[in-house]
């Protein structure tokens, strides 16, 4: 299978801080890549890596075979990689249609088309197109930050912590739309609900201390209970 995105050994700095000491995962086409670790061990750098917000002071970052490491956040966003970070990103004082249109990259038939699919998903956006994102609850501005990332024709998707705060009821819409995504575009998922990152993952990668510890298929976590206590915390 094809692999989309691949990190060599990352090193990333912010300030005095060494978060990042040798992170490594492929990501391969048509997947649901996901990074485990305890809070604070790097995932979410690790994905503001790759898009450029925090540059890696060392190793390599390929995307589709070609380096990107080091590039303006703007310029990997334009080579089709969407972001969907873990504060949401959304702008409160627009409403949701103004949210989506400034996401938009090309007003053409194929995005009006795939904005449909996305309200289809998320009728709750098409109910309060008119209103403010800042109204929005929790649940419905992690649907709004997850639909203006994959608006585009973007070929992979950095999803981080969609379930964070989220009631029960609304992470499982949120699983179902990230499988139906799946058949559309790569993801690569940064998510504390270890049952929600094991129904929806192919592949895990286990960060600890800024570094990738371990790998695998996730069927292979789910039967391995001291690998969960160890890096994870759980049984």
């Amino acid at each position: 299978m094809t692999v989309q995105l691949k990190l060599n050994n990352i090193e990333t700095h912010i300030g005095q801080y060494h978060i990042l000491q040798g992170v490594s995962f492929e990501a391969r086409k048509g997947e649901v890549t996901v990074l485990l670790g305890r809070n604070g061990a790097g995932k979410t750098t690790t994905l503001r890596t790759i898009m450029g917000l925090n540059p890696p002071s060392k190793g390599a970052i390929f995307y589709k075979g070609e380096g990107i490491e080091g590039l303006p956040t703007y310029s990997v966003a334009q080579k089709g990689i969407g972001y969907v970070p873990e504060d949401q990103g959304i702008f409160a004082g627009l409403t949701v249609e103004e949210n989506m249109k400034v996401a938009m990259k090309n007003d053409d038939d194929e995005t009006k088309a795939r904005l449909q699919w996305i309200l289809g998903l998320f009728p709750d956006l098409k109910t309060f197109w008119k209103k403010p994102g800042g109204l929005l609850s929790g649940g419905q501005k992690q649907m709004l930050s997850i639909a203006r990332a994959y608006i585009n024709d973007n070929d992979l998707l950095l999803i981080d912590e969609p379930s964070k705060g989220l009631a029960p009821i609304v992470v499982e819409k949120v699983m179902e739309t990230i499988l139906q995504m799946k058949e559309q575009t790569t993801i690569v998922l940064v998510e504390q609900n270890f049952i929600m990152a094991s129904t929806i993952g192919d592949q895990f990668y286990i960060i600890d201390d800024g570094r990738t510890v371990s790998e695998g298929h996730m069927a292979q976590l789910k039967e391995d209970a001291d690998m969960r206590r160890k890096y994870l915390g759980i049984a």
